[in-house]
This record gives structure tokens, C-alpha cells and sequence, in this order.
């Protein structure tokens, strides 16, 4: 198959050529896939929707509703550094929505989105285990809890003078 897109598609079909291969074209195992692929690339990538749509033999659109339903998957790549404000119950309560404001105003971009240069993107989660330490964000699963407006600064101007 050949892809339309302006990607480097010969790498990644090498890389969905062995993901594919390890599974019978079984509707079935459309979820195993997909953790592989997301695995392997960090997001499911258009040409990868594709290429399970030929293997399995499924409609795009009946894949697209299984990688929208299920949260864990992601269709656009994240940033090297994913900035995740948690909005559970004790968070939000503590003041996590400033948090989130206060990073989206400082990258410029919004939830579910990545910076121009892909250095980093953000998301809101859910609780994420340490409410004692509400309210927390993380920078790639690192955890920063009693976070203020301050800390965010601080947090996202070291990582912006990083590589």
C-alpha cells in the first residue's frame, strides 16, 4: 500500500509490516493492534488506520470508533515533554483549573494539543493516585504536587531551556 501522506512511510510500514504479522487478520485482535502501534509510534498515525483497515478487513471508520471510544489511544503525537494537569475531585478542588489555565496560557496551545516545534503538549487527566499532594500535574509521568502558578513557571522554563 502506498501511502498519501507526507510521512516516511517506508519506515513506518516496515514497522506495521512486523506488528501485523504477528496476528491473524481476526477482527478480534483489533485492540492488540492497536496498543502495539501505539506503542511503537506514540499515537496511531492515519497510514497505520489504513494499513489494520486492509489486514483486518474493517471499515476505517468502524477502527476510528474503537480508538475514539477507548481514551488510552490517541490519534495525534505528543509532545517530548506531555504536560498533564489532573482534574479529578481533591485537584480541582484545590485550584488545578488555574493550573491548567496557567499552562495553556504559557505554551499557547490548548488540551490535546502539541507546540509547533512538538516540544510539548498537554492534557487533562483524571485522578491520577495523589490527591494528598493535590493539586498535581506531571511532566511525562513525573509528578509536581502542590502546584501553584509559580511552579508551573518554573517547571515549564526548565524544560524549555532543556535540549
Amino acid at each position: 500500500m502506498e501511502c498519501k501522506c507526507n510521512c516516511n512511510s517506508n519506515m513506518k510500514d516496515e514497522k506495521m509490516e512486523q506488528i501485523l504479522q504477528k496476528y491473524d487478520a481476526d477482527k478480534n485482535n483489533l485492540i492488540q493492534i492497536l496498543n502495539e502501534v501505539q506503542e511503537a509510534y506514540g499515537y496511531i498515525p492515519k497510514n497505520a488506520q489504513l494499513e489494520i483497515s486492509e489486514y483486518l478487513k474493517m471499515p476505517m471508520a468502524e477502527i476510528y470508533g474503537v480508538i475514539t471510544f477507548y481514551a488510552r489511544f490517541i490519534l495525534k503525537p505528543k509532545g517530548k515533554y506531555n504536560i498533564a494537569v489532573c482534574l479529578g475531585t481533591a485537584c480541582y478542588v484545590k485550584g488545578s483549573e488555574k493550573i491548567l489555565d496557567r499552562v495553556k496560557q504559557r505554551l499557547g496551545i490548548d488540551v490535546g494539543e502539541t507546540t509547533k516545534d512538538g516540544k510539548f503538549s498537554i492534557e487533562s487527566t483524571r485522578c491520577i493516585g495523589a490527591c494528598g499532594l493535590a493539586p498535581v500535574f506531571t511532566v511525562n509521568g513525573e509528578v509536581y504536587g502542590k502546584a501553584t502558578i509559580e511552579l508551573v513557571d518554573k517547571v515549564i522554563d526548565e524544560y524549555m531551556n532543556k535540549d
